[in-house]
């Protein structure tokens, strides 16, 4: 069976995309939504494209760290970032952001970037590191976005 590279998550929110997509562009608060990260390092916002990160990252008793950068910045509309470690690539997250009914469809996606060369040290990597095997990883981030965006539409809520 075929390797699994890219997995896509939505949920329907009561708020506005500006209000979604301010929260998902601040990067630092990633922490808060993520059930790996556990934080960014980076700049100020506004996060424009091109903007650089570090995450700092935990599951369980494994942790690492990643570099990031932001490919696509368009406020309301879509938000997406690179992530990789030692020069490697490893991950595009990125998030749509679109009107359903009075609220917000959120769609969280991952594309795995690691093929070609590398890419068995990459897995390697993953597979010490982060404690997830490219088989399990599926998975793995299947739950973590489900809950990501869960911590991301309590956060928006309208307070009452």
């Amino acid at each position: 069976m075929a390797r699994q590279r890219s997995l896509e998550e939505s949920v329907l929110v009561e708020a506005e995309r500006a209000t979604l997509y301010g929260l998902v562009a601040d990067l630092r608060n990633m922490g808060r939504w993520s059930p790996e990260c556990r934080r960014v390092l980076m700049g100020r916002p506004p996060v424009r494209t091109g903007s650089r990160f570090v995450g700092l990252n935990r599951r369980g008793p494994f942790v690492w760290f990643t570099t990031g950068r932001v490919t696509t910045a368009r406020p309301g509309e879509e938000f997406v970032f690179d992530v990789g470690v030692f020069g490697l690539p490893i991950a595009r997250w990125g998030y749509r952001f679109e009107d359903e009914g009075t609220g917000t469809r959120v769609t969280e996606t991952w594309q795995d970037l690691r093929t070609g060369t590398g890419s068995g040290f990459a897995d390697l990597l993953g597979t010490v590191f982060a404690g997830t095997s490219p088989e399990r990883r599926i998975a793995v981030n299947r739950h973590g976005m489900r809950t990501t965006l869960a911590r991301l539409a309590r956060a928006a809520a309208p307070a009452g």
